[in-house]
């Protein structure tokens, strides 16, 4: 049921923190073993630069030796990833560049746009690199997005929820999770009420027989806003159900504010019950 999947993006940027292990890995694998696809793995590296004109040779041989420290380390990522897709009979293309991080944003946005979709890890800490890379997929890459929180490490596609308030984004990322909603045995269509004016939107009824038509067998739901958060009342509806996707629209705010993306959009990826299926 997700043999519209062929190619799927895996991006994981090496920083050099031991701590931190990739749940996008081994999920977004996961992934492709289920819907037969290939997979491309990014392991990129950061490149550490030295700004200031007048450095120690001491100072640039510290950096040059942790940039070759990271440099291993993504290899040793893409490597592992290799044996990993082979071992599951799963196409797998790897890439390990050392870039800086404007030019592992444009490497990798670029990349986005030759895969069916992408999949990242969720954000660790509010201001990681990684929001940045997932703003920059999101907004310009034209492809959907899954991202990943800490402990999922195996896809899972029964039980899909997908956020509707009637709006042109919501409309996208439902159509752009086609693949996964047809492979599903539970889609509900939830509206979240209260929060904001739905009266001159699509309601979800109306679109439940356009679902029907694709093969997907969708409950249609309105929830009332819990202290007015709709993130909080998505989260909280996607860990009673049990769900294993939450799927929507990305809202985004202007370039020229501190933050881009949107409030429910920024809340769901700071604390994920669940993997994040965005469009934009």
């Amino acid at each position: 049921m997700l043999q519209n999947i062929r190619s799927i993006l895996i991006g994981i940027t090496e920083e050099g923190d031991a701590e931190e292990r990739s749940f996008a890995l081994p999920y977004g694998l996961s992934l492709a073993r289920q819907a037969d696809a290939h997979v491309t793995v990014q392991a990129a590296s950061l490149k550490l630069t030295l700004s200031h004109a007048f450095v120690s040779a001491f100072a640039e041989g510290l950096v040059a030796a942790e940039n070759r420290r990271l440099d291993e380390l993504a290899h040793a990522i893409a490597d592992s990833s290799q044996r990993a897709a082979a071992a599951s009979g799963i196409a797998c293309t790897t890439q390990a560049p050392q870039l800086s991080y404007p030019a592992l944003v444009r490497s990798f946005t670029s990349l986005a746009r030759t895969h069916d979709l992408t999949v990242l890890d969720a954000e660790r800490i509010a201001l990681a690199l990684d929001r940045g890379l997932i703003e920059a997929v999101l907004m310009d890459s034209g492809r959907p997005l899954l991202v990943v929180p800490q402990g999922r490490d195996v896809f899972a596609g029964d039980r899909i929820i997908v956020a509707w308030d009637g709006s042109a984004k919501a409309a996208r990322a439902l159509n752009d999770a086609l693949p996964l909603l047809r492979g599903a045995t539970q889609v509900e269509l939830v509206s979240v009420t209260g929060e904001k004016d739905l009266a001159h939107t699509v309601p979800g009824a109306e679109i439940a027989p356009h679902l029907t038509r694709h093969g997907v067998t969708v409950n249609v739901l309105a929830l009332p806003a819990m202290n007015g958060d709709v993130a909080e009342t998505l989260r909280n509806h996607a860990r009673l159900t049990r769900a294993d996707m939450i799927v929507m629209g990305a809202y985004v705010h202007s370039r020229l504010r501190e933050t881009i993306l949107g409030g429910t959009t920024q809340s769901l990826l700071k604390d994920m019950p669940v993997p994040l299926f965005l469009s934009y």
